[in-house]
């Protein structure tokens, strides 16, 4: 099983606060072939010092401006030269043995393009858990029409096919996740691995959804829409609702 090699990327700017947690839960992994890319755009805070202690344990560390987040990731995939890929960001982490769960998922399911535990963990800055919590994506459609969250902390891909759909887009700010889950369900299905969560995504006040939320929905809105959602599909109508209660709820505050 050792012999699949699997490359996981930190994108990382100014979140020298949790990216130690980040790294240690990269580096920590029971599955031990693991090519890590962690890259940082030139971060202002403490976050070059945490890197530096960890430097020669991790495979590739590259310190540039970049584009944002999705250049960051495409610089990643780019490098990236396992069979399967991953990005987990910089307040993110990964639970101890994510990847051998996933690499044994793989082993049996090698037509899938996306592998991933719909169970998942929600912690607050400190780390502690606020919530568990499930997210179940059956499939293409049940996404694009239905509900479109996705879970990214904890989800692997076919590196080929990561490469087939050329990558993240880069003009996209907030669901490039979203985005890049409907591209590659075109190409093969999705594996839930089930059982205890793989990840644990961050919640906390400065999150990009947190601080951009009418951004983010619509953002979520052209995606869906450009890979085909209707207006009539329940999660158009969702999206669209969240956005109204977002732009009333501003208003309000801001009154």
């Amino acid at each position: 099983m050792q012999n699949i090699k699997v490359s996981i990327i930190t994108p990382s700017y100014n979140q020298g606060q949790f990216i130690e947690a980040t790294i240690n839960s990269v580096l920590n992994q029971t599955y031990k072939n693991i090519e890590y890319i962690l890259l940082d755009a030139c971060s202002t805070d403490h976050t070059g010092s945490v890197i530096e202690r960890y430097k020669d344990r991790i495979t590739k560390v590259i310190c540039e401006k970049d584009k944002g987040q999705s250049d960051a990731i495409n610089k990643g995939f780019k490098l990236a030269t396992g069979e399967l890929v991953a990005w987990i960001n910089s307040d993110d982490i990964l639970y101890p043995d994510a990847v051998e769960r996933i690499v044994k998922a793989y082993l049996v399911n090698q037509d899938a393009s996306i592998f991933y535990s719909s169970n998942y963990n929600v912690i607050d800055r400190d780390g502690l858990l606020l919530r568990e919590s499930e997210l179940k994506v059956p499939d293409r459609e049940y996404l694009l029409r239905n509900k479109f969250d996705v879970l990214q902390p904890g989800s692997f891909y076919l590196t080929e096919k990561v490469r087939k759909v050329a990558y993240v887009d880069e003009n996209i700010h907030y669901c490039m996740d979203l985005d890049l889950w409907l591209k590659l369900l075109t190409l093969g299905g999705i594996v839930d691995i089930e059982g205890t969560p793989t990840a644990a995504y961050r919640e906390w006040e400065l999150t990009k959804t947190s601080t951009g939320a009418e951004k983010f929905y619509k953002n979520i809105y052209d995606v869906l829409r450009k890979h085909g959602a209707s207006l009539y599909d329940r999660s158009i109508r969702s999206v669209l609702t969240l956005y109204v209660k977002n732009v009333v709820r501003s208003k309000l505050k801001s009154s």
